[in-house]
């Protein structure tokens, strides 16, 4: 009988939700029941939409609640104020980009920074390109540097959550990759900041300096 070729299958480690600390949600109470999980992502899409077309100055929990077609008094019942909407939404941007990311690396392959690299910053371009709201508020500086977490900015949430992924997957421990992705995380979000100022789409030349930048950077700390 012949043994016939099998396609390696790589598995990729699960990406654990990211929680915010208990003390530091945005929700006065969770949603239970199906009706009312669906009806706060519908507040959220509906944060989405506005932020597009008006941006964070001019929202309110009235024109939210308005466009996802619910009293503002249910608003109320889950959001505070217009702040904690934007964190909800925030949030879920970042548990949307993780997964996005972890899909994207199980097609590539880990040894390689540069197809790890370019997964990774196509997400987000992609995010910031066709996600409703993203490229008003990214993870959240446009509110609060540390609207995430209370303990940590923003872009250090990010970090540590591809540090995870990527530790695991290279089998590196997380200390040893957190500084390097943490740089190279703000690295990428100043440029990309730069590309997006410069053309609504993101100028490409900018965009491919700053795969080039941090492909050379980690390559440096990882080796190839």
């Amino acid at each position: 009988m012949c043994v016939s070729d099998v396609d390696t299958v790589r598995t990729v480690p699960k990406v654990e939700p990211v929680v915010l600390p208990p003390e530091f949600t945005p929700l006065r109470r969770k949603p239970v029941q199906q009706r009312s999980a669906k009806r706060v992502e519908k507040m959220l899409d509906a944060c989405a939409e506005l932020l597009d077309e008006i941006g964070y100055d001019a929202l309110t929990t009235t024109l939210i609640a308005k466009r996802a077609e619910v009293a503002v008094g249910s608003l109320y019942q889950f959001f505070p104020d217009k702040r904690a909407v934007v964190q909800a939404l925030t949030q879920r941007n970042l548990e949307q980009f993780m997964q996005s990311v972890q899909e994207r690396m199980g097609t590539v392959d880990p040894e390689h920074w540069w197809d790890v690299v370019d997964g990774l910053l196509d997400v987000y371009l992609s995010m910031h390109r066709d996600q409703p709201g993203f490229s008003k508020v990214h993870f959240g500086d446009v509110v609060d540097t540390r609207l995430l977490d209370s303990r940590r900015d923003n872009n250090t949430v990010v970090a540590d959550s591809l540090s995870a992924l990527i530790g695991a997957q290279l089998d590196l421990p997380e200390e040893e990759i957190a500084m390097p992705v943490s740089i190279a995380v703000e690295a990428a979000d100043a440029l990309l900041k730069l590309a997006f100022r410069r053309d609504p789409n993101g100028e490409q030349q900018i965009v491919d300096e700053t795969k080039h930048l941090i492909k050379v950077y980690l390559e440096s700390r990882f080796g190839t």
